[in-house]
């Protein structure tokens, strides 16, 4: 099986209310993320080996089936795919896509204690996202040694906050994207995402429910979605099956082919606020993965979206 997200990112992350009434903080994540506009796109690690060799033919390929939208995990020395921020943004211009959000994982390096600033290089990752167009700049991974308490954990987050206000002043929100250990830990009596989801303002922070990775960590989406509704302006849209093999139990499979309920859940992300619907896939069962995501595309349009 392909290495998933969870260990790419693990491995890398070093180197580069309640149902029912919403809370004034909830209210405003809602209402935050209602002037987006709806899309639907790809995130481009669901094709990581043909970005690996050759960038542009995959992202030609991706337009030509009718992809508007891609979402990078690649940034590393302040370049996207190897194209600095404004050539990747003319490429991208010029096959008709845009990159309304991207991956790049934030640690505690990019805080400098002593200035209580960022440092330059987590503020060329910003500027470099603007450069770029994007909307949101989501770190998909929190770091171990930062959720091995409660306290550690709080500490933590109140940079995700500091980085809300530092994207603010460059017209982006800061994003978190859930994999499945912020289910299934529990720091005191709380899980870590429900820390989370607490200790960071939604004006500031958004969110970015993967609705598949959550499974292996014992979570549905639509039970999370209904504890916190509204706080979800982006998903990854992502089915899943027991995995024939690998270190997890599921493995991402294509939309409407799992367990997963996908269609309900984005319907009821739609009817909340959730305006960036976000197609990854990890694993293909032997397809090759650009034919995944043209299938993954036709479904969700037929859905839609």
């Amino acid at each position: 099986m392909s290495i998933s997200r969870r260990k790419f990112l693990k491995q890398t992350s070093f180197t580069i209310a309640g149902s029912t009434f919403l809370s004034s903080r909830m209210m405003a994540a809602m209402s935050s993320g209602s002037a987006l506009p709806e899309l639907t796109g790809v995130q481009l690690y669901s094709v990581r080996d043909e970005m690996k060799k050759d960038a542009m033919g995959t992202l030609k390929a991706l337009s030509k089936m009718g992809y508007k939208h891609v979402e990078h995990a690649n940034y590393i020395n302040r370049k996207f795919y190897g194209w600095p921020a404004k050539e990747f943004k003319k490429v991208l211009d010029d096959l008709g896509l845009k990159m309304p959000s991207g991956h790049t994982v934030m640690t505690a390096d990019h805080w400098d204690a002593t200035k209580k600033d960022f440092t330059d290089v987590w503020k060329y990752t910003v500027e470099d996202a603007a450069t770029c167009g994007q909307k949101f700049v989501i770190s998909p991974w929190l770091q171990e040694d930062k959720r091995k308490t409660e306290s550690d954990l709080k500490g933590f987050l109140e940079l995700f906050n500091k980085c809300g206000e530092l994207c603010q002043k460059s017209g982006m929100k800061y994003g978190y994207h859930n994999h499945d250990f912020e289910f299934s830990q529990k720091l005191g009596d709380r899980t870590v995402f429900d820390i989370i989801l607490s200790e960071t303002d939604p004006r500031l922070v958004m969110q970015q429910l993967d609705i598949g990775n959550m499974v292996n960590g014992g979570a549905q989406a639509l039970d999370i979605m209904k504890k916190y509704p509204g706080r979800f302006e982006s998903m990854h849209v992502k089915d899943e099956i027991v995995s024939a093999g690998g270190n997890e139990k599921y493995e991402s499979t294509i939309l409407g082919k799992g367990t997963v309920p996908v269609k309900e859940i984005i319907d009821l992300g739609r009817k909340w606020g959730t305006k960036h619907f976000i197609i990854e896939q990890e694993a293909y069962q032997g397809k090759a993965p650009l034919d995944c995501v043209k299938e993954d595309l036709a479904i969700m349009k037929g859905w839609g979206y």
